[in-house]
């Protein structure tokens, strides 16, 4: 079981790592944009219990609030 949990941990950080590594060449905007459509899924996933629907949808607005702040 500790493998398995060691394996997950692994694979989670090399997944946060790449995707840092994958920011480095955008611009505020942009920035803001993932940052807000990271959490606008966080709140949509978490009001709606896990809704598939409801994560997509909390992202979508998220992403177009994070957008739109940064103009």
């Amino acid at each position: 079981m500790k493998t398995i949990q060691r394996f997950r941990f692994s694979a989670l950080a090399a997944a946060v790592l790449f995707g840092l590594g994958g920011c480095s060449g955008m611009s505020s905007q942009d920035k803001n944009t993932a940052i807000g459509a990271g959490a606008g899924a966080v709140g949509g996933a978490v009001l709606t219990g896990g809704s598939a629907v409801g994560t997509v949808g909390g992202a979508v607005v998220g992403g177009v609030i994070g957008h739109e702040v940064s103009k």
